[in-house]
């Protein structure tokens, strides 16, 4: 993840006023963690001597409430939070990471938010502007509506930056290890690490003591493994794994044959070298 300096960057935003949608919440949002302090003014008509981003209004190029309003390659069209993503996406993120976020979490957002049609997300921010029964000021529900989804922006890309970091530490172990057994001292995110190399197997902490063996997918996020643990282990109880492969602390072997768990480091290395070794793998 790119580091941003606000510094140069707007200082004052408008947006239009009234009811409020996730589309102008999370772009406030955005441009909030751009900036922690940008001024975001809110009315129906833009005035003439603003100086600064204006966006979801005035027709301009975070506007896309017009005629010639754009559309993405694969047919969804912009909303503001996708034009300003689109635009300043890379100070936080390389190229990569912003199709990527854009396409898994904006344009979601952007299709409701043009063809009204349904999505959770938009719901709960369209939730906080007040019924006709509270009596909350709209400036502040349009606040809270803003932290809120700051909130779920900060903590996405907190996840990504993690994913990198994990990318990287796991590469570098992987690219050393000559056993297709890769150990790791700490449980994160591995598969796209190790798909392309020769690993077969990845050992870890659990988070419920012990050690889990994963055996590695063929391609990030699919079921089928290069090397899945033998159909003679799966769904068998402890006693019976135990006696089967005399390791006496063999706790689990999922019927699915992806996932061992044994209580100490040492089983764990028995385990996958005894997978290695399996001729029906």
């Amino acid at each position: 993840m790119h580091s941003s300096d606000h510094t140069d960057f707007f200082s004052r935003g408008f947006t239009h006023g009234g009811v409020f949608h996730a589309d102008d919440i999370f772009s406030t949002a955005f441009l909030r963690i751009l900036n922690p302090e940008i001024q975001i003014e809110r009315g129906n008509t833009v005035p003439q001597s603003f100086d600064g981003i204006v966006f979801d209004i005035g027709g301009g190029q975070f506007d896309h409430h017009q005629k010639d309003s754009r559309s993405r390659t694969n047919g969804v069209p912009y909303a503001a939070f996708g034009l300003l993503w689109e635009q300043f996406g890379t100070r936080l993120f390389c190229e990569e990471d912003v199709r990527d976020f854009d396409a898994a979490f904006i344009q979601p957002l952007d299709q409701s938010d043009n063809t009204g049609e349904k999505n959770m997300i938009c719901q709960i921010v369209a939730d906080f502007n007040p019924s006709w029964q509270d009596e909350t000021d709209q400036a502040e529900a349009f606040e809270q509506a803003v932290v809120f989804a700051k909130g779920i922006l900060e903590r996405r890309f907190q996840h990504r930056k993690a994913e990198q970091n994990a990318f990287e530490i796991v590469r570098k172990q992987a690219e050393k290890c000559g056993s297709g057994i890769l150990y790791l001292e700490r449980a994160m995110p591995w598969k796209e690490a190790v798909k392309d190399l020769d690993i077969y197997y990845v050992i870890y902490p659990s988070i419920r003591d012990g050690y889990n063996i994963q055996a590695v997918p063929l391609q990030q996020d699919q079921e089928q493994l290069k090397r899945p643990f033998p159909e003679s282990w799966r769904g068998l109880d402890a006693g019976k794994l135990s006696v089967l492969t005399g390791v006496e602390d063999f706790m689990f072997c999922h019927h699915a044959g992806f996932l061992c768990a044994v209580k100490t480091l040492d089983s764990a290395f028995l385990i996958a070298e005894l997978a290695l070794k399996n001729k029906g793998n």
